[in-house]
């Protein structure tokens, strides 16, 4: 086992004592790069750059390179793989977003829907995450993730993208103990998948709920956060001697963080739309706390964007338990110089918060 050069990311989603805010971008490695639009060329396909353990660990390290204040690498992958492995033939038409050749809409297209086994279904995650970690050596950490289940059903359902949800909502109220059947099938097979890229290396995992936040407060409860928890619950939670923490982020649920928090989980993602500092004194004893800048404040010139850095850190205030990151993942159309900028504002910015 390698050790850690730089651990400061996972003190902090510990609430251990740091020198500084640690910061990594959701989807940092990403379209905003040239090198990034290079390897995917070469790989010939997104899908193709997934499934290709090389590739995905080179785009996974390619913004390490561009950015040394960089304090955690996400695995390179995408939140529809386990859907893909339940042979729903997923794919990508430009400008439309992800799309699936089978879509879900009845009890028996559930029923017929296998439990995903990674190590038979998904190796190429696992075996990226492994060389991943090995190329790091010991760099910074490695984050591995997975859609939330009710996220994937939204896109299961729905057969793509949706602005409306009306098919998973339908399904939901007109059906809700298939709709049941599902997540929980969902959930059965995060729980596994999550679980491998930890034994395959990942240090730390993220769930991501992007659509938990078009739920009401009694739907979210029932059909989102219930399912995280199974997760949570069913979660290898220390490998290699170390901890390893748990991150849950839906998108939109700022009036929900106490429930969350409740979870068991060991650090909340926040979108721009709710304050930290106001987060920090809800839940902030209970979790560490990542986030949260608008993604399009990076549209700004470097002298704002090192406001808006300096905002979040005093609203925030002093000592450990913050994760700074963006409240949802950096836009193609970023100048790279942008990016650098925030990442630098958050690395000279944040020492004076932890003395």
């Amino acid at each position: 086992m390698t050790e850690l050069k730089n651990d400061r990311f996972l003190r902090a989603l510990l609430k251990q004592p740091v020198d500084r805010t640690p910061i990594w971008m959701m989807r940092q490695a990403g379209r905003y790069l040239p090198e990034y639009r290079a390897s995917r060329a070469n790989a010939g396909s997104f899908m193709d750059l997934c499934m290709n353990h090389e590739f995905a660990c080179e785009v996974t390290l390619q913004p390490l390179d561009r950015y040394p204040g960089l304090d955690a690498a996400i695995l390179f992958s995408d939140i529809l793989t386990i859907p893909d492995a339940m042979n729903l033939g997923l794919y990508f038409e430009t400008g439309e977003g992800p799309k699936f050749k089978k879509i879900v809409r009845t009890e028996a297209d559930v029923a017929a829907l296998p439990v995903v086994n990674t190590a038979s279904d998904l190796s190429y995650v696992t075996k990226a995450v492994s060389t991943i970690r090995q190329e790091l050596n010991g760099r910074v950490p490695l984050i591995g993730f997975s859609g939330s289940p009710w996220t994937l059903a939204t896109y299961m359902v729905e057969g793509g993208s949706s602005k409306d949800f009306r098919h998973v909502k339908a399904m939901m109220y007109n059906q809700p103990e298939v709709m049941h059947e599902l997540l929980n099938k969902l959930a059965l097979s995060v729980i596994d998948y999550l679980n491998a890229q930890i034994q395959a290396g990942a240090q730390a995992v993220q769930i991501f709920d992007t659509w938990g936040g078009v739920l009401s407060h009694a739907a979210y409860q029932e059909f989102s956060l219930k399912y995280m928890q199974k997760i949570v619950d069913g979660l290898i939670r220390e490998h290699e001697g170390r901890k390893v923490p748990v991150i849950l982020f839906t998108k939109g649920a700022g009036q929900w963080l106490e429930m969350m928090a409740d979870t068991g989980c060991d650090a909340l993602g926040l979108d721009w739309t709710t304050d930290i500092g106001a987060a920090r004194r809800r839940v902030g004893d209970q979790v560490t706390l990542q986030g949260n800048m608008d993604p399009n404040v990076l549209y700004a010139q470097p002298e704002r964007i090192r406001e808006e850095v300096a905002s979040i850190l005093a609203s925030y205030g002093e000592g450990t338990g913050h994760v700074f990151n963006l409240g949802h993942g950096i836009h193609q159309f970023v100048d790279p110089e942008h990016a650098k900028a925030f990442i630098e504002a958050v690395v000279e910015l944040s020492p004076a918060y932890h003395k």
